[in-house]
Protein backbone atom coordinates (compact mmCIF):
# COMPACT_ATOMS: atom_id res chain seq x y z
CA UNK A 1 0.00 0.00 0.00
CA UNK A 2 2.77 2.40 0.79
CA UNK A 3 4.63 1.57 -2.20
CA UNK A 4 1.36 1.83 -4.35
CA UNK A 5 0.66 5.63 -2.56
CA UNK A 6 4.50 6.36 -3.51
CA UNK A 7 4.47 5.55 -6.72
CA UNK A 8 0.87 7.54 -7.13
CA UNK A 9 2.73 10.95 -5.87
CA UNK A 10 5.66 10.65 -7.54
CA UNK A 11 3.52 10.25 -10.95
CA UNK A 12 1.40 13.15 -9.92
CA UNK A 13 4.53 15.27 -9.33
CA UNK A 14 6.31 14.13 -12.66
CA UNK A 15 2.66 15.21 -14.22
CA UNK A 16 2.82 18.65 -12.61
CA UNK A 17 6.87 18.81 -13.43
CA UNK A 18 5.77 18.15 -17.36
CA UNK A 19 2.61 20.51 -17.18
CA UNK A 20 4.84 23.33 -15.85
CA UNK A 21 7.51 22.83 -18.41
CA UNK A 22 4.91 22.70 -20.89
CA UNK A 23 3.50 26.13 -19.28
CA UNK A 24 6.39 27.96 -19.60
CA UNK A 25 7.83 26.98 -23.18
CA UNK A 26 3.94 28.21 -23.86
CA UNK A 27 4.85 31.31 -21.93
CA UNK A 28 8.28 31.52 -23.35
CA UNK A 29 7.06 31.12 -27.21
CA UNK A 30 6.06 34.63 -27.95
CA UNK A 31 8.69 36.48 -26.29
CA UNK A 32 11.05 34.26 -28.04
CA UNK A 33 9.70 34.22 -31.66
CA UNK A 34 9.38 38.41 -30.84
CA UNK A 35 12.94 38.98 -30.20
CA UNK A 36 13.91 36.38 -32.86
CA UNK A 37 12.07 38.51 -35.71
CA UNK A 38 12.53 41.90 -34.47
CA UNK A 39 15.83 41.96 -32.63
CA UNK A 40 18.13 39.35 -33.87
CA UNK A 41 17.49 39.12 -37.48
CA UNK A 42 17.55 42.86 -37.66
CA UNK A 43 20.96 43.25 -35.53
CA UNK A 44 22.25 40.27 -37.98
CA UNK A 45 21.70 41.64 -40.74
CA UNK A 46 23.77 45.05 -40.29
CA UNK A 47 26.45 43.21 -39.08
CA UNK A 48 26.58 41.19 -42.19
CA UNK A 49 26.67 44.07 -44.29
CA UNK A 50 29.34 45.40 -42.61
CA UNK A 51 31.39 42.56 -42.33
CA UNK A 52 30.64 40.51 -45.50
CA UNK A 53 32.25 41.46 -48.89
CA UNK A 54 30.86 39.50 -51.91
CA UNK A 55 29.91 36.73 -49.50
CA UNK A 56 33.28 36.05 -47.68
CA UNK A 57 33.54 37.29 -44.11
CA UNK A 58 36.33 39.54 -43.33
CA UNK A 59 36.17 38.86 -39.49
CA UNK A 60 39.93 40.18 -39.15
CA UNK A 61 38.31 43.96 -39.40
CA UNK A 62 37.49 43.13 -35.72
CA UNK A 63 41.16 42.84 -34.72
CA UNK A 64 42.04 46.18 -36.94
CA UNK A 65 39.29 48.14 -35.61
CA UNK A 66 39.76 47.31 -31.58
CA UNK A 67 43.68 48.04 -31.48
CA UNK A 68 43.53 51.67 -32.62
CA UNK A 69 44.32 53.58 -29.92
CA UNK A 70 41.24 55.95 -30.28
CA UNK A 71 39.21 53.04 -30.28
CA UNK A 72 40.60 52.18 -26.88
CA UNK A 73 39.47 55.47 -25.73
CA UNK A 74 36.39 55.08 -26.86
CA UNK A 75 35.89 52.11 -25.00
CA UNK A 76 37.51 53.24 -22.03
CA UNK A 77 35.66 56.01 -21.52
CA UNK A 78 32.25 54.58 -22.40
CA UNK A 79 32.76 51.82 -19.09
CA UNK A 80 33.76 54.20 -16.80
CA UNK A 81 31.26 56.93 -17.11
CA UNK A 82 28.74 54.49 -17.55
CA UNK A 83 29.72 53.18 -14.20
CA UNK A 84 30.28 56.78 -12.29
CA UNK A 85 26.50 57.60 -13.76
CA UNK A 86 25.00 54.29 -12.33
CA UNK A 87 26.66 54.86 -8.97
CA UNK A 88 25.61 58.88 -8.78
CA UNK A 89 22.35 58.01 -9.78
CA UNK A 90 21.85 55.06 -7.21
CA UNK A 91 22.86 57.61 -4.72
CA UNK A 92 20.79 60.21 -5.88
CA UNK A 93 17.73 58.68 -6.32
CA UNK A 94 17.65 56.05 -3.13
CA UNK A 95 16.08 58.38 -0.64
CA UNK A 96 14.11 59.41 -3.32
CA UNK A 97 12.77 56.15 -3.80
CA UNK A 98 12.56 55.67 -0.10
CA UNK A 99 10.44 58.80 0.34
CA UNK A 100 8.02 58.23 -2.77
CA UNK A 101 7.57 54.22 -1.15
CA UNK A 102 7.00 55.44 2.13
CA UNK A 103 5.65 59.03 2.96
CA UNK A 104 2.71 60.25 2.47
CA UNK A 105 2.51 63.95 1.92
CA UNK A 106 0.09 66.36 -0.67
CA UNK A 107 0.94 65.87 -4.19
CA UNK A 108 2.75 62.88 -4.08
CA UNK A 109 1.35 61.27 -7.11
CA UNK A 110 1.78 64.75 -9.05
CA UNK A 111 5.29 64.77 -8.06
CA UNK A 112 6.24 60.99 -8.96
CA UNK A 113 4.26 61.45 -12.32
CA UNK A 114 6.63 65.19 -12.91
CA UNK A 115 10.06 62.69 -11.75
CA UNK A 116 9.20 60.51 -15.02
CA UNK A 117 8.94 63.14 -17.38
CA UNK A 118 12.49 64.14 -17.65
CA UNK A 119 13.18 60.04 -18.61
CA UNK A 120 11.18 60.28 -22.32
CA UNK A 121 12.13 63.91 -23.31
CA UNK A 122 14.73 63.35 -26.59
CA UNK A 123 18.09 63.63 -25.57
CA UNK A 124 19.03 66.31 -28.08
CA UNK A 125 16.66 68.66 -26.08
CA UNK A 126 17.43 68.02 -22.81
CA UNK A 127 21.37 67.88 -24.20
CA UNK A 128 20.29 71.95 -25.23
CA UNK A 129 18.44 72.73 -21.95
CA UNK A 130 21.52 71.70 -19.73
CA UNK A 131 23.82 73.73 -22.08
CA UNK A 132 21.68 76.53 -21.42
CA UNK A 133 22.55 76.05 -17.60
CA UNK A 134 26.17 75.03 -17.30
CA UNK A 135 27.45 76.17 -20.64
CA UNK A 136 29.00 79.81 -21.70
CA UNK A 137 26.10 82.30 -20.92
CA UNK A 138 24.49 79.96 -19.08
CA UNK A 139 22.90 80.40 -15.38
CA UNK A 140 25.78 78.99 -13.84
CA UNK A 141 28.22 81.13 -16.13
CA UNK A 142 26.03 84.37 -15.07
CA UNK A 143 26.03 83.83 -11.06
CA UNK A 144 29.18 82.31 -10.49
CA UNK A 145 31.27 82.19 -13.64
CA UNK A 146 31.02 78.40 -13.94
CA UNK A 147 31.33 76.49 -16.92
CA UNK A 148 30.81 72.51 -16.85
CA UNK A 149 29.83 71.78 -20.69
CA UNK A 150 32.55 70.13 -22.30
CA UNK A 151 33.63 68.28 -18.74
CA UNK A 152 32.28 64.77 -17.93
CA UNK A 153 30.34 67.04 -14.86
CA UNK A 154 27.96 67.91 -17.29
CA UNK A 155 27.66 64.21 -18.44
CA UNK A 156 27.04 63.10 -15.40
CA UNK A 157 24.46 65.63 -14.09
CA UNK A 158 22.19 64.72 -17.52
CA UNK A 159 22.65 60.91 -16.77
CA UNK A 160 21.19 61.60 -13.49
CA UNK A 161 18.59 63.61 -14.50
CA UNK A 162 17.55 61.25 -17.07
CA UNK A 163 17.75 58.02 -14.62
CA UNK A 164 16.41 59.47 -11.62
CA UNK A 165 12.65 57.70 -12.10
CA UNK A 166 14.07 54.49 -13.62
CA UNK A 167 15.62 53.85 -9.57
CA UNK A 168 12.40 55.30 -8.05
CA UNK A 169 10.24 53.84 -9.61
CA UNK A 170 11.87 50.42 -9.95
CA UNK A 171 12.74 49.96 -6.21
CA UNK A 172 10.59 52.01 -4.70
CA UNK A 173 7.92 49.76 -6.66
CA UNK A 174 9.04 46.63 -4.23
CA UNK A 175 9.97 48.53 -1.19
CA UNK A 176 6.18 49.92 -1.14
CA UNK A 177 5.15 46.19 -0.52
CA UNK A 178 7.75 45.63 1.60
CA UNK A 179 5.76 44.96 5.07
CA UNK A 180 7.91 47.56 7.26
CA UNK A 181 7.06 45.20 10.33
CA UNK A 182 10.27 42.94 9.75
CA UNK A 183 12.77 46.35 10.06
CA UNK A 184 10.39 47.61 13.15
CA UNK A 185 11.13 43.81 14.95
CA UNK A 186 14.66 44.76 14.25
CA UNK A 187 14.42 47.77 15.74
CA UNK A 188 12.70 46.68 18.92
CA UNK A 189 15.08 44.06 19.40
CA UNK A 190 18.19 46.77 19.71
CA UNK A 191 19.09 47.40 16.20
CA UNK A 192 19.71 50.93 14.96
CA UNK A 193 17.96 52.23 12.33
CA UNK A 194 20.67 51.93 9.89
CA UNK A 195 21.72 48.33 10.86
CA UNK A 196 17.91 47.38 10.62
CA UNK A 197 17.90 48.51 7.04
CA UNK A 198 21.19 47.14 5.84
CA UNK A 199 20.33 43.74 7.39
CA UNK A 200 16.34 43.22 6.61
CA UNK A 201 15.62 46.01 4.09
CA UNK A 202 18.57 45.55 1.80
CA UNK A 203 18.80 41.82 1.02
CA UNK A 204 14.93 42.26 0.53
CA UNK A 205 15.35 45.54 -1.99
CA UNK A 206 18.61 43.79 -3.74
CA UNK A 207 16.77 42.31 -6.51
CA UNK A 208 15.20 45.71 -7.75
CA UNK A 209 17.97 47.63 -6.72
CA UNK A 210 20.22 45.43 -8.94
CA UNK A 211 17.89 45.58 -11.57
CA UNK A 212 18.07 49.04 -11.52
CA UNK A 213 21.31 49.67 -11.33
CA UNK A 214 21.67 47.11 -14.39
CA UNK A 215 19.39 49.77 -16.80
CA UNK A 216 20.70 53.07 -15.54
CA UNK A 217 24.15 51.55 -17.04
CA UNK A 218 22.74 50.41 -19.87
CA UNK A 219 21.24 53.72 -20.80
CA UNK A 220 24.65 55.45 -20.16
CA UNK A 221 26.98 52.96 -21.90
CA UNK A 222 24.87 53.73 -24.86
CA UNK A 223 24.20 57.63 -24.17
CA UNK A 224 24.53 59.18 -27.26
CA UNK A 225 22.43 62.87 -27.33
CA UNK A 226 23.95 64.18 -24.09
CA UNK A 227 27.15 62.91 -24.91
CA UNK A 228 27.06 64.32 -28.15
CA UNK A 229 25.77 67.80 -26.82
CA UNK A 230 27.76 68.40 -23.63
CA UNK A 231 31.17 66.33 -24.23
CA UNK A 232 31.71 68.48 -27.36
CA UNK A 233 34.66 66.49 -29.04
CA UNK A 234 36.40 65.91 -26.30
CA UNK A 235 34.55 62.90 -25.37
CA UNK A 236 32.62 59.81 -27.12
CA UNK A 237 30.92 56.72 -26.38
CA UNK A 238 30.21 53.56 -28.22
CA UNK A 239 26.78 54.56 -29.85
CA UNK A 240 28.40 58.25 -30.81
CA UNK A 241 31.32 56.90 -32.75
CA UNK A 242 28.91 54.21 -34.02
CA UNK A 243 26.73 56.80 -35.56
CA UNK A 244 29.57 58.71 -36.39
CA UNK A 245 31.11 56.17 -38.37
CA UNK A 246 27.76 55.17 -40.03
CA UNK A 247 26.57 58.60 -41.35
CA UNK A 248 29.15 60.81 -41.49
CA UNK A 249 32.41 58.45 -42.65
CA UNK A 250 30.60 55.88 -44.52
CA UNK A 251 32.70 53.23 -42.99
CA UNK A 252 29.79 50.47 -42.19
CA UNK A 253 32.84 47.58 -41.50
CA UNK A 254 34.07 49.88 -38.48
CA UNK A 255 30.34 50.37 -37.44
CA UNK A 256 29.53 46.89 -37.60
CA UNK A 257 32.73 45.80 -35.11
CA UNK A 258 32.09 48.59 -32.73
CA UNK A 259 28.47 46.65 -32.72
CA UNK A 260 30.11 43.34 -31.79
CA UNK A 261 31.96 44.59 -28.86
CA UNK A 262 29.27 46.59 -27.76
CA UNK A 263 26.67 43.55 -28.05
CA UNK A 264 29.36 41.51 -26.26
CA UNK A 265 30.07 43.76 -23.26
CA UNK A 266 26.47 43.98 -22.76
CA UNK A 267 25.77 40.04 -23.36
CA UNK A 268 28.83 39.58 -20.69
CA UNK A 269 27.28 42.58 -17.97
CA UNK A 270 23.77 40.69 -18.15
CA UNK A 271 25.18 37.48 -17.48
CA UNK A 272 26.99 38.24 -14.66
CA UNK A 273 23.80 40.29 -13.32
CA UNK A 274 21.48 37.19 -13.62
CA UNK A 275 24.00 35.23 -12.19
CA UNK A 276 24.42 36.89 -8.98
CA UNK A 277 20.71 38.45 -8.62
CA UNK A 278 19.43 35.13 -9.18
CA UNK A 279 21.92 33.94 -5.87
CA UNK A 280 20.26 36.71 -3.46
CA UNK A 281 16.61 35.95 -4.71
CA UNK A 282 14.14 34.96 -1.99
CA UNK A 283 10.53 34.81 -0.80
CA UNK A 284 9.50 38.07 0.89
CA UNK A 285 5.77 38.79 2.33
CA UNK A 286 4.61 41.61 0.23
CA UNK A 287 1.67 43.97 1.58
CA UNK A 288 -0.53 46.29 0.05
CA UNK A 289 0.84 49.32 -0.48
CA UNK A 290 -1.62 51.75 0.96
CA UNK A 291 -0.41 50.44 4.54
CA UNK A 292 3.10 50.86 4.22
CA UNK A 293 3.21 54.94 3.60
CA UNK A 294 2.42 57.45 6.03
CA UNK A 295 3.23 61.25 7.23
CA UNK A 296 6.32 61.82 7.96
CA UNK A 297 7.45 61.48 11.55
CA UNK A 298 10.55 63.53 13.27
CA UNK A 299 12.87 66.19 12.34
CA UNK A 300 14.88 63.26 10.73
CA UNK A 301 12.29 62.15 8.09
CA UNK A 302 11.28 66.06 7.58
CA UNK A 303 14.73 66.86 6.63
CA UNK A 304 15.10 63.80 4.28
CA UNK A 305 11.87 64.98 2.66
CA UNK A 306 12.99 68.13 2.05
CA UNK A 307 16.22 67.19 0.95
CA UNK A 308 14.58 64.98 -1.98
CA UNK A 309 12.05 68.11 -3.07
CA UNK A 310 14.89 70.10 -2.67
CA UNK A 311 17.00 67.39 -5.32
CA UNK A 312 14.01 67.30 -7.53
CA UNK A 313 13.53 70.93 -8.20
CA UNK A 314 17.45 71.81 -8.85
CA UNK A 315 17.69 68.59 -10.53
CA UNK A 316 14.77 67.87 -12.50
CA UNK A 317 12.74 70.75 -12.57
CA UNK A 318 15.19 73.50 -13.30
CA UNK A 319 16.10 71.97 -16.85
CA UNK A 320 12.46 71.61 -17.77
CA UNK A 321 11.85 75.09 -16.29
CA UNK A 322 14.40 76.33 -18.83
CA UNK A 323 12.69 74.61 -21.54
CA UNK A 324 9.35 75.87 -21.17
CA UNK A 325 10.92 79.47 -21.05
CA UNK A 326 12.61 79.25 -24.48
CA UNK A 327 9.48 77.55 -26.08
CA UNK A 328 8.02 81.01 -24.52
CA UNK A 329 10.86 83.08 -25.39
CA UNK A 330 8.81 84.94 -28.34
CA UNK A 331 5.36 87.40 -28.27
CA UNK A 332 2.02 86.17 -28.59
CA UNK A 333 2.78 82.59 -28.12
CA UNK A 334 4.45 82.92 -31.93
CA UNK A 335 6.56 79.55 -31.36
CA UNK A 336 3.43 77.28 -30.43
CA UNK A 337 1.22 79.19 -33.06
CA UNK A 338 3.08 78.14 -36.14
CA UNK A 339 3.30 74.47 -35.37
CA UNK A 340 -0.22 74.39 -37.26
CA UNK A 341 1.23 75.41 -40.60
CA UNK A 342 3.24 73.14 -43.17
CA UNK A 343 6.85 73.22 -42.95
CA UNK A 344 7.92 73.52 -45.97
CA UNK A 345 11.10 71.31 -46.69
CA UNK A 346 11.26 70.23 -42.86
CA UNK A 347 7.68 68.59 -42.36
CA UNK A 348 5.49 67.03 -45.38
CA UNK A 349 2.56 67.76 -42.68
CA UNK A 350 1.94 70.62 -39.72
CA UNK A 351 4.63 70.00 -37.14
CA UNK A 352 1.87 69.67 -34.77
CA UNK A 353 0.50 66.10 -36.14
CA UNK A 354 3.37 64.73 -34.45
CA UNK A 355 1.72 64.49 -31.37
CA UNK A 356 -1.72 62.38 -32.63
CA UNK A 357 1.43 60.24 -34.33
CA UNK A 358 3.23 59.61 -30.98
CA UNK A 359 0.38 58.82 -28.41
CA UNK A 360 -0.84 55.90 -31.38
CA UNK A 361 2.44 54.47 -31.68
CA UNK A 362 2.67 54.92 -27.83
CA UNK A 363 -0.32 52.84 -27.07
CA UNK A 364 0.40 50.34 -29.73
CA UNK A 365 4.04 49.88 -28.26
CA UNK A 366 2.89 49.50 -25.46
CA UNK A 367 0.50 46.80 -25.16
CA UNK A 368 2.71 44.73 -27.28
CA UNK A 369 5.41 45.66 -24.43
CA UNK A 370 3.20 44.79 -21.91
CA UNK A 371 1.98 41.42 -23.52
CA UNK A 372 5.29 40.51 -24.50
CA UNK A 373 7.26 41.34 -21.39
CA UNK A 374 4.57 39.71 -19.11
CA UNK A 375 4.80 36.59 -20.82
CA UNK A 376 8.45 36.47 -19.95
CA UNK A 377 8.17 37.50 -16.50
CA UNK A 378 5.69 34.56 -15.68
CA UNK A 379 7.65 32.20 -17.82
CA UNK A 380 11.01 33.60 -15.74
CA UNK A 381 9.71 33.80 -12.20
CA UNK A 382 9.19 29.76 -12.34
CA UNK A 383 11.83 28.33 -9.49
CA UNK A 384 11.78 25.50 -11.88
CA UNK A 385 13.41 27.51 -15.03
CA UNK A 386 16.37 25.78 -16.22
CA UNK A 387 19.92 27.55 -17.64
CA UNK A 388 18.17 28.01 -21.18
CA UNK A 389 15.54 29.98 -19.34
CA UNK A 390 17.51 31.78 -17.04
CA UNK A 391 19.62 32.92 -19.70
CA UNK A 392 16.99 34.35 -21.89
CA UNK A 393 16.30 36.51 -19.05
CA UNK A 394 19.82 38.29 -19.82
CA UNK A 395 18.67 38.27 -23.72
CA UNK A 396 15.78 40.13 -22.88
CA UNK A 397 17.69 43.45 -21.62
CA UNK A 398 20.20 43.27 -24.68
CA UNK A 399 18.03 46.01 -26.80
CA UNK A 400 18.99 48.26 -24.07
CA UNK A 401 22.52 47.91 -24.84
CA UNK A 402 22.66 47.49 -28.38
CA UNK A 403 22.86 50.84 -30.82
CA UNK A 404 19.51 52.16 -31.91
CA UNK A 405 21.40 53.28 -34.97
CA UNK A 406 21.83 49.26 -35.42
CA UNK A 407 18.61 48.46 -35.16
CA UNK A 408 17.20 51.48 -36.85
CA UNK A 409 18.90 50.42 -40.09
CA UNK A 410 18.27 46.89 -39.43
CA UNK A 411 14.71 46.78 -39.56
CA UNK A 412 15.08 48.98 -42.92
CA UNK A 413 17.54 46.26 -44.10
CA UNK A 414 15.77 42.56 -42.68
CA UNK A 415 12.42 43.60 -43.01
CA UNK A 416 11.82 44.62 -46.70
CA UNK A 417 10.98 41.28 -48.24
CA UNK A 418 7.51 39.29 -47.78
CA UNK A 419 6.51 37.64 -45.80
CA UNK A 420 7.86 40.55 -43.65
CA UNK A 421 7.93 44.00 -45.99
CA UNK A 422 6.99 45.99 -42.78
CA UNK A 423 8.88 49.13 -44.48
CA UNK A 424 5.65 51.54 -45.22
CA UNK A 425 3.42 49.90 -41.97
CA UNK A 426 2.77 51.91 -39.17
CA UNK A 427 3.63 48.82 -37.27
CA UNK A 428 7.10 49.18 -37.58
CA UNK A 429 7.63 52.29 -35.35
CA UNK A 430 5.58 50.60 -32.52
CA UNK A 431 7.78 46.89 -32.87
CA UNK A 432 10.87 49.20 -32.17
CA UNK A 433 9.72 51.17 -29.58
CA UNK A 434 8.30 47.95 -27.45
CA UNK A 435 11.93 46.56 -28.10
CA UNK A 436 13.38 49.07 -25.75
CA UNK A 437 9.53 48.69 -23.92
CA UNK A 438 9.77 45.01 -23.13
CA UNK A 439 13.12 45.11 -20.90
CA UNK A 440 11.25 47.38 -18.54
CA UNK A 441 8.14 45.62 -18.21
CA UNK A 442 10.35 42.06 -17.32
CA UNK A 443 12.64 44.16 -14.88
CA UNK A 444 9.91 46.02 -13.25
CA UNK A 445 7.40 42.67 -12.90
CA UNK A 446 9.96 40.02 -12.33
CA UNK A 447 11.25 40.69 -8.41
CA UNK A 448 7.42 41.32 -7.48
CA UNK A 449 7.09 37.70 -9.03
CA UNK A 450 10.25 35.80 -8.01
CA UNK A 451 9.32 37.10 -4.52
CA UNK A 452 5.67 35.62 -4.42
CA UNK A 453 5.95 32.11 -2.19
CA UNK A 454 5.79 29.36 -4.57
CA UNK A 455 3.79 27.42 -2.46
CA UNK A 456 0.91 29.54 -2.94
CA UNK A 457 1.16 28.38 -6.49
CA UNK A 458 1.87 24.82 -5.84
CA UNK A 459 -0.92 24.41 -3.72
CA UNK A 460 -3.43 26.00 -6.12
CA UNK A 461 -1.95 23.50 -8.74
CA UNK A 462 -2.51 20.74 -6.27
CA UNK A 463 -6.35 21.83 -6.15
CA UNK A 464 -6.60 21.21 -9.82
CA UNK A 465 -5.87 25.02 -11.09
CA UNK A 466 -4.60 25.35 -14.38
CA UNK A 467 -1.60 27.37 -14.96
CA UNK A 468 -3.58 30.29 -16.77
CA UNK A 469 -6.14 30.21 -13.46
CA UNK A 470 -3.06 29.82 -10.71
CA UNK A 471 -1.82 32.81 -12.40
CA UNK A 472 -4.94 35.04 -12.96
CA UNK A 473 -5.97 33.84 -8.76
CA UNK A 474 -2.43 34.34 -7.36
CA UNK A 475 0.21 36.03 -9.12
CA UNK A 476 -1.70 38.54 -10.34
CA UNK A 477 -3.45 40.10 -7.41
CA UNK A 478 -0.07 40.66 -6.04
CA UNK A 479 1.52 41.93 -9.39
CA UNK A 480 -1.06 44.53 -10.62
CA UNK A 481 0.80 47.43 -9.01
CA UNK A 482 3.71 46.36 -10.86
CA UNK A 483 1.84 45.94 -13.83
CA UNK A 484 0.69 48.97 -13.80
CA UNK A 485 4.12 51.18 -13.28
CA UNK A 486 5.85 48.74 -16.25
CA UNK A 487 2.90 49.53 -18.50
CA UNK A 488 3.83 53.50 -17.21
CA UNK A 489 7.57 52.33 -18.22
CA UNK A 490 6.52 51.27 -21.53
CA UNK A 491 4.76 53.91 -22.64
CA UNK A 492 7.71 56.74 -21.54
CA UNK A 493 9.89 55.09 -22.99
CA UNK A 494 7.92 54.64 -26.46
CA UNK A 495 6.67 58.23 -26.31
CA UNK A 496 10.82 59.38 -25.98
CA UNK A 497 12.11 56.91 -28.56
CA UNK A 498 14.40 58.09 -31.11
CA UNK A 499 17.65 56.67 -31.73
CA UNK A 500 15.92 53.56 -34.20
CA UNK A 501 12.62 55.44 -35.13
CA UNK A 502 14.30 58.13 -36.20
CA UNK A 503 15.75 55.99 -39.36
CA UNK A 504 12.34 53.75 -39.32
CA UNK A 505 9.53 56.60 -39.26
CA UNK A 506 7.51 57.98 -42.09
CA UNK A 507 8.76 61.61 -43.57
CA UNK A 508 4.12 61.99 -43.05
CA UNK A 509 4.01 60.37 -39.77
CA UNK A 510 6.91 61.76 -38.04
CA UNK A 511 6.64 61.15 -33.79
CA UNK A 512 7.76 64.27 -31.37
CA UNK A 513 11.21 63.50 -30.83
CA UNK A 514 11.68 63.22 -34.62
CA UNK A 515 9.78 66.01 -35.11
CA UNK A 516 12.12 68.05 -32.79
CA UNK A 517 15.20 66.90 -33.96
CA UNK A 518 14.51 67.64 -37.44
CA UNK A 519 13.59 71.17 -36.26
CA UNK A 520 16.93 71.44 -33.71
CA UNK A 521 19.08 70.69 -36.98
CA UNK A 522 17.88 73.28 -39.14
CA UNK A 523 19.03 77.03 -38.76
CA UNK A 524 16.55 79.92 -37.84
CA UNK A 525 15.54 81.31 -34.39
CA UNK A 526 12.12 80.02 -35.76
CA UNK A 527 12.91 76.07 -36.09
CA UNK A 528 14.57 76.33 -32.79
CA UNK A 529 11.88 77.72 -31.03
CA UNK A 530 9.40 75.50 -32.49
CA UNK A 531 11.26 72.30 -31.41
CA UNK A 532 11.12 73.70 -27.30
CA UNK A 533 7.59 74.47 -28.07
CA UNK A 534 7.14 70.79 -29.32
CA UNK A 535 9.64 69.57 -26.43
CA UNK A 536 7.35 71.07 -24.11
CA UNK A 537 4.35 69.93 -25.49
CA UNK A 538 5.79 66.91 -24.97
CA UNK A 539 6.90 67.25 -21.59
CA UNK A 540 2.72 68.04 -20.87
CA UNK A 541 1.56 65.11 -22.53
CA UNK A 542 3.75 63.03 -20.81
CA UNK A 543 3.51 64.31 -17.38
CA UNK A 544 -0.40 64.19 -17.76
CA UNK A 545 -0.60 60.46 -18.96
CA UNK A 546 1.62 59.58 -16.30
CA UNK A 547 -0.33 61.79 -13.69
CA UNK A 548 -3.65 59.56 -15.26
CA UNK A 549 -1.79 55.88 -15.07
CA UNK A 550 -0.69 56.89 -11.23
CA UNK A 551 -4.51 57.82 -10.96
CA UNK A 552 -5.57 54.87 -11.86
CA UNK A 553 -2.85 52.59 -10.45
CA UNK A 554 -3.76 54.09 -6.60
CA UNK A 555 -7.51 53.88 -7.84
CA UNK A 556 -7.03 49.91 -8.25
CA UNK A 557 -5.16 49.81 -4.93
CA UNK A 558 -5.93 51.58 -2.61
CA UNK A 559 -3.22 53.68 -2.26
CA UNK A 560 -3.55 57.17 -1.46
Amino acid sequence: MDVTRTEVANRSSRARTRRGSAARLGLLAGPVAFFALFFAWPVAAIVARGLKVDGVWRLGRIADVVTQSDIRHVLWFTTWQALASTALTLLVALPGAYVFARFDFPGRQVLRAVVTVPFVLPTVVVGTAFLALVGRGGLLDELWGVRLDTTVWAILLAHVFFNYAVVVRTVGGLWAQLDPRQEEAARMLGASPLRAWRRVTLPALAPAVAAAALMVFLFTFTSFGVVQILGGPTFSTLEVEIYRQTSEIFDLSTAAVLTIVQFVAVGAILAVHAWTVRRRESALRLVDASVTARRPRGAGQWALLAGVLVTVVVLLLLPLAVLVQRSLDAPDFRYYRTLTSEAGDTFLVPPIDAIGNSLEYALAATAIAVVIGALAAAALARRDAGRLVRGFDALLMLPLGVSAVTVGFGFLIALDKPPLDLRQSWILVPLAQALVGVPFVVRTMLPVLRAVDARLREAAAVLGASPWRVWREVDLPLVRRALLVAAGFAFAVSLGEFGATVFIARPDNPTLPVAVARLLGRPGDLNYGQAMALSTILMVVCAVALLVLERLRTDRTGEF
